[in-house]
Order: structure tokens, then C-alpha cells, then sequence
């Protein structure tokens, strides 16, 4: 793919789009077949750069794992896993380091996991003493990756975690819960961060055949010597990319459903469409899937700390709306693929935009963006989220748009359907 993309301006103004299975569903899907005993078939699920590398590692862990016919085949083994020295490398998939820290403690032998530059930034500190506390041996480097754990025959019982930064600590946890000897209890001491995700990996666990008692969140207790059924299991659309075709409806007043999105999701993000309904956009549930119908967009304030990953997608939607948008409780964004609090407001300065920021908090004052070439930061959200700008906006350049590979490899294709 060329190193830049000039966004066109849109063209359509009824259509339905299509968005690939959803990333975190299928992160999910796969770790637990994976544990499993017997074949499982994952389908729909979404074949990126992300989910491919937990792919990968759960093949070096022993695991049979392949991509074929548009979803994923699980050869299962109830728990039991292969040894494998060399460091397994994970790119800056979060999702996946984080939820195979805990899937490497099952394991045999030492496991070390790394990943890019950037991902040797991320915090992993408070997965690593929660693993501790469960009598896993862990190293990490400076309370980051690269992360080595020791695979041993985890005991279980009563832990304690800080999700303050992430709730996939929380997520990593309740998915090797049911293959531990005493089952485990766990209290959250902070957070968590982005609830819906820890909703998701509960249903789940629960569609996979594994029961958990829960307190809200910040208490679950998973009984041990269980595990998940070998099955077949359908992924559904993902809501984050959902989001950048929701928001192009609202800045040009065009329609746009995408197939196969609702309301009863448990992913956080399919709550964006509310968000937009709030600002003035028109909301129908249809039988192809949510629409958005674009109107006058005034500014909200609203917390965002549920469904982070859309942050930038309402930042960029904010630019023009009427009136001011504060974005609160997102300091967890700075711990993501970039900094992104830092990276939007940037950008949406080279735009001529008034923005600011904190440390948890963006303030957009809304009014005409002007063209801009808009760096990514190798940031998969940053680019798809700027992109949404461009429809309206001309002289929009994205600079390295195969970033994102990383969640929605063919979203450029998609997205010229809307010219």
C-alpha cells in the first residue's frame, strides 16, 4: 500500500456497510478454544494483524490453530500446553500480551513474551503481581514487557488486582480461572478501566460453558477443575470499526447502517451510535443492522472511560459539532498503540482546530476543520478516525494508512464505498 491516502470527499448519502468480526470477541473466542478439548470453529472471526499474532503464540504454545474458510479451527487440548524457549513476539497487540501472560503461567517451562518498541512502554506491572500472588513465577522489565513467566500448575485461590490501567488484567484472569486446582476468587482494587470488556469476556466464558459468580466488577469467583466446550461459535460485527462509518454519517448528514451491529451488544463501543444520537443525529435499530442518520451536531460532555477505543473517532466528530465536547475519564488512553490523548489533539490542531488536553480529559471546540497531512503515530485508531474527517473536509492525507492491518485490514476498500 502507498504511504499516503487523500480522503475524497463522500459521495453516497443512504448505503449499508459491512465491518469485519469484532477484535476482542475474537481474542476471546480463540483463547478459550484453544483451552478447550476437542476441535472448535470460531467463525466470523476477524483475521488482522492482532488476532493473527494471538494466532501465532497460541501455535508456539502447542496449540493447533488455523486460519481457513473466513474464520478460525481449534484444535483444542483442555489445558495443556507445550513448551517453547525462544520470546514469542507480539507486535503491539496489548490484547494479546496481556491475556497471554496468564495463558503462559498454564504452560510448561519459561515463556517470554515482547513485542515493539512501543509495546516495551506498556504498563503490565499489575497483571504481573496479581500472577505472583497465584504463585507464578514472573520477570518484568522495568514493570513492562519483554515479560518472562514461568508455566507452572497454578493453584488458584483469592487474588487481588488493580485494573486501574486496563480492565485485560481482569479479562486474563478469568480466562485460565476455570484450569487452575482450587478455582479463584478475585477482587478489583481499582477499576476497572473499560467495563463492557470485562462483560464480554464473562459472556464468553458463559457461551463456552464455564459458570462465574460476579459482584458487578469488582468481585468474580470461577470455579476450578472446569473448562470450555469445544463448539462452534460466531463472532459478531465489530463496534469499533462500526464507529468511523457511524461517525462519517454524522458529519455529512448521509445515512449509513452497518450490518449485523445492536443495541444489546455487550461491546461498550456499539453504545457510540447513543452517544451521536445525543448530539443530534438521528438513531433506527433496523433489520440490516444500527443506523445513524446525520443532523445539526451540538457539543456534549459525556465519560468515555467505557468505551475507549472510540474516543478519537467522537474527538474528530466534535471538530464539527457546535459548541464545545469535553471527552472525560480517558486517561487510559495514553496507554494504548500511541498516546492518544496527545496524538488527536495534536492532529486536530494541524487541522485548525481549537483543542486541548489533561492527562485524562480532551476538549474540542467544534467550528471548520481545514485539510491537513495527519500523522498516525502506527496507530490503527488514529488513522481511521481522521479519515472520517476527510469526507468533509478536503486536502485530508493520512500518512501510513496500513496501519490498519492491525484491526480492520480492509477498511480502505470499505471506506471507498462511501464516495
Amino acid at each position: 500500500m502507498e504511504s499516503q491516502i487523500t480522503i475524497r470527499p463522500m459521495g453516497k448519502t443512504d448505503l449499508t456497510v459491512t465491518v469485519p468480526g469484532s477484535k476482542s470477541y475474537t481474542h476471546r473466542m480463540l483463547i478459550c478454544a484453544a483451552l478447550a478439548d476437542g476441535l472448535s470453529q470460531v467463525k466470523n472471526g476477524l483475521v488482522s494483524e492482532d488476532t493473527l499474532l494471538t494466532m501465532n503464540a497460541l501455535n508456539k504454545m502447542g496449540v493447533s490453530v488455523r486460519n481457513e474458510g473466513g474464520g478460525f479451527w481449534v484444535n483444542g487440548l483442555g489445558g495443556s500446553l507445550g513448551r517453547y524457549e525462544d520470546p514469542i513476539h507480539l507486535g503491539n497487540s496489548g490484547t494479546t500480551l496481556r491475556l497471554m501472560c496468564a495463558v503462559a503461567a498454564m504452560g510448561v517451562g519459561t515463556y517470554t513474551l515482547t513485542g515493539t518498541e512501543r509495546m516495551q512502554q506498556r504498563p503490565i506491572l499489575d497483571l504481573a503481581q496479581a500472577l505472583e500472588q497465584l504463585g507464578v513465577p514472573v520477570e518484568t522489565t522495568n514493570g513492562c514487557p519483554p515479560i518472562k513467566i514461568q508455566g507452572t500448575a497454578v493453584k488458584g485461590g483469592k487474588v487481588s488486582i488493580n485494573c486501574g490501567v486496563s480492565s485485560q488484567y481482569l479479562s486474563a484472569l478469568l480466562l485460565i480461572a476455570p484450569y487452575t486446582q482450587d478455582g479463584m476468587e478475585i477482587a478489583v482494587t481499582e477499576g476497572p478501566v473499560s467495563k463492557p470488556y470485562i462483560d464480554m469476556t464473562v459472556s464468553v466464558m458463559k457461551a463456552m460453558g464455564v459458570e462465574i459468580k460476579r459482584d458487578g466488577h469488582t468481585w468474580f469467583s470461577v470455579p476450578g477443575q472446569s473448562q470450555y466446550q469445544a463448539g462452534e461459535y460466531m463472532v459478531e460485527a465489530d463496534a469499533s470499526g462500526a464507529s468511523y462509518f457511524w461517525g462519517a454519517a454524522a458529519i455529512t448528514g448521509a445515512t449509513i447502517r452497518v450490518a449485523g451491529t445492536h443495541s444489546a451488544s455487550c461491546q461498550g463501543d456499539s453504545r457510540f451510535a447513543y452517544i451521536l444520537k445525543s448530539m443530534g443525529c438521528r438513531l433506527d435499530e433496523t433489520q440490516e443492522g444500527l443506523a445513524v442518520a446525520g443532523r445539526d451536531l451540538k457539543g456534549i460532555t459525556v465519560d468515555m472511560g467505557n468505551m475507549p477505543d472510540v474516543a478519537p473517532t467522537l474527538a474528530v466528530v466534535a471538530a464539527f459539532a457546535k459548541g464545545e465536547t469535553r471527552i472525560e475519564n480517558v486517561g487510559h488512553l495514553k496507554a494504548k498503540e500511541s498516546d492518544r490523548i496527545t496524538a488527536v489533539v495534536t492532529e486536530l490542531k494541524k487541522m485548525g482546530v481549537q483543542a486541548s488536553c489533561t492527562d485524562d480529559s480532551m476538549t474540542i471546540m467544534g467550528g471548520k476543520p481545514e485539510g491537513a497531512v495527519i500523522d498516525t503515530y502506527d496507530d490503527h485508531r488514529i488513522a481511521m478516525s481522521f479519515a472520517v474527517a476527510g469526507l468533509l473536509t478536503p486536502g485530508v492525507v493520512i500518512n501510513n494508512p496500513s496501519c490498519v492491518d492491525k484491526s480492520f485490514p480492509n477498511f480502505w476498500e470499505e471506506w471507498e464505498k462511501l464516495y
